[in-house]
């Protein structure tokens, strides 16, 4: 079951991409990631309810209820750097570097959890998925200053997210999944508004265009239906064995792109994007 969760949580994290993309032409990506994050917090709730999980709130530990708000805000600041990527560069080069954060969920979860079953497959697995990141990785002369921006904000996303998987991993044990998914948007939620208010951009909110806050809504949802499907899973898989298959989400994510967006990939981005795929499926079937 847990399987079948991971790659749902894929394939709704690469609709999230291009749904965000659509949403944060003229938009700012501060504020978009702020209201996203309220309808995640819709999602998540209604969830919690439907579960039925919601009485049990009042039993989470200390240890537990510290770790998913540290996985929140580790969430929180991969989210701001995700869409400040995508605003400065194209969808198919900003979710590969993204999804590099598989490599360090990967290594982190056989140092402190000691998931070392199958470890000359899921190291072998991790190397193709660093190089295809590199092959994926091309330098485009119309890039100019932003080369280094939007490559700098991809790279901090993938750090805060392989630190997201390791501290929800420790937060939600014990903790119904739905439950602690709620409670770490709460976290993200805040700490998104208290950014825009930081930096003033809450007056951009009275020139939203309709279009892209329907993008913004709806990436929202998908949002919310991939965080749900990963944390069930991780709670009742391997993380080392989830992470990966979730990071396919890459593969979703290059597909649409292309067809929505019409965004091509080269040769070598395609050899990359094979690599990922393959180090993914071989950790994810014979890890």
């Amino acid at each position: 079951m847990w399987l079948a969760a991971a790659v749902a949580s894929a394939f709704f994290a690469g609709v999230t991409s291009i749904l965000a993309k659509l949403g944060i032409r003229k938009t700012d990506s501060d504020l978009a990631t702020a209201l996203r994050t309220g309808v995640v917090l819709i999602f998540s709730w209604l969830m919690v309810f439907v579960a039925g999980s919601a009485g049990s709130a009042g039993d989470i530990g200390g240890r537990s209820l510290l770790f998913l708000v540290l996985s929140g805000l580790a969430t929180g600041a991969s989210w701001m750097c995700y869409f400040k990527a995508l605003s400065m560069a194209d969808v198919n080069r900003v979710a590969p570097v993204d999804k590099s954060s598989t490599v360090l969920t990967v290594l982190l979860a056989i140092l402190l959890f000691h998931e070392t079953n199958a470890l000359p497959v899921k190291l072998t697995g991790t190397a193709l998925l660093a190089v295809g990141v590199l092959l994926m990785i091309e330098r485009r002369e119309t890039d100019g200053r932003n080369q280094r921006g939007w490559f700098l904000y991809a790279a901090l996303s993938a750090l805060f997210a392989a630190l997201t998987s390791i501290l929800a991993k420790v937060g939600i044990s014990g903790v119904e999944s739905n439950l602690g998914t709620a409670i770490r948007t709460c976290v993200v939620l805040v700490m998104a508004w208290a950014i825009v208010f930081l930096r003033g951009k809450q007056a951009g909110l009275r020139d939203l265009n309709r279009r892209e806050l329907l993008f913004i809504v709806l990436s929202g949802l998908a949002t919310g239906a991939s965080w749900l499907c990963y944390y069930y899973a991780i709670q009742n898989g391997a993380v080392s064995a989830v992470a990966p298959i979730d990071k396919l989400s890459v593969v979703f994510t290059v597909a649409f792109s292309f067809f929505f967006l019409r965004e091509k990939l080269s040769r070598r981005a395609l050899l990359g994007l094979f690599l990922m795929a393959s180090g993914t499926l071989m950790m994810a079937i014979w890890a």
